[in-house]
């Protein structure tokens, strides 16, 4: 039986935007790995991603996104940061591994964008938001390790924490925009064309004789559509009636679908602790899901009861 769209409430749907936008993050590696197969190197093939997504998000925001920005300038620096998230992302993955890189990055994001939030707003994130952001941290970190030892560089690890800070700064900076008013779209757009412009001289820096190819061109189109421009796009909606903090905490299924596209498409193996990383992340975005209740606001009654006892 079909659900009705207008009985849906705003919330739920807003989560399932942000859900729909992580699963597409996470067909990101999939998808590289099949179409270029190591090639070029991972920090051309992001630059191109973010230079081909940000470029439709711009153009898809219009003209007037453009003429009229709101908060123009929160958002310019929400642009840098999400440039500056992928030089630090990789850089912290050359310094100190994949495992490592990854879990200290994405990890920390939900974390810092709670903390940001609560810094600007001064709305301080519920307790089943901390309980579902450490379940889903910890496991993604047993599911990205396996249970593997594995070394970690002091400076990769600063790295890491530092793009898991810009993540968190955009998250908020497009939220705060959207939550004031701003069109979601029109928010990404101004961003992510920011962002392009940004990259756009690290991609000829690191060489596009490779999009010539046309594996490389079509895997670039559709991370640069779907996974960069479409998922965006999806992110902000949910961003309209989703708070910060929990979409930041729901987009930690970007690693779930990544480990099982992995799985189902590359056959790779999962061992024993990342299968317990997967049921725990899993039981995190769950809970992260269910909206908490608001607390009833007390009456003058109670207060003054309160305030003479």
């Amino acid at each position: 039986m079909a659900v009705r769209p207008d009985i849906v409430s705003p919330t739920a749907r807003g989560t399932a935007a942000v859900v729909a936008a992580a699963v597409l993050w996470g067909t990101a590696g999939t998808v590289g790995t099949l179409g270029l197969g190591g090639r070029p190197d991972a920090v051309a093939l992001a630059a191109a991603r973010l230079v081909s997504g940000g470029f439709v998000l711009a153009v898809a925001a219009g003209p007037a996104a453009w003429r009229r920005p709101a908060r123009a300038r929160s958002l310019a620096a929400g642009a840098v940061a999400v440039a500056a998230y992928q030089l630090c992302y990789f850089a912290a993955v050359g310094r100190t591994g994949v495992a490592v890189g990854t879990v200290v990055a994405i990890g920390s994001g939900p974390v810092f964008a709670g903390l940001i939030s609560w810094l600007y707003d001064r709305r301080r994130p519920g307790r089943r938001w901390t309980l579902a952001t450490a379940a889903a941290v910890a496991g993604c970190a047993a599911l990205v390790s396996g249970g593997q030892s594995v070394g970690a560089d002091p400076g990769g690890v600063l790295l890491a924490l530092a793009g898991g800070l810009l993540y968190g700064f955009y998250a908020v900076t497009a939220s705060r925009a959207i939550t004031a008013g701003a069109p979601s779209g029109a928010v990404m757009g101004v961003m992510f064309g920011g962002a392009a412009a940004v990259m756009l001289p690290v991609l000829l820096w690191r060489g596009t004789a490779w999009l010539g190819e046309p594996r490389g061109l079509l895997t670039v189109l559709y991370l640069g559509c779907a996974t960069t421009a479409l998922a965006y796009f999806l992110y902000g909606r949910g961003l309209r009636t989703t708070p910060v903090a929990r979409a930041a905490t729901l987009a930690l299924a970007e690693p779930a679908v990544a480990a099982l596209l992995g799985l189902f498409v590359l056959h790779e193996r999962l061992t024993a602790v990342s299968w317990a990383g997967l049921v725990l992340l899993g039981a995190g975005l769950v809970v992260a899901a269910v909206p908490e209740r608001a607390r009833p606001a007390r009456t003058t009654a109670q207060e003054r009861a309160q305030s003479s006892a």
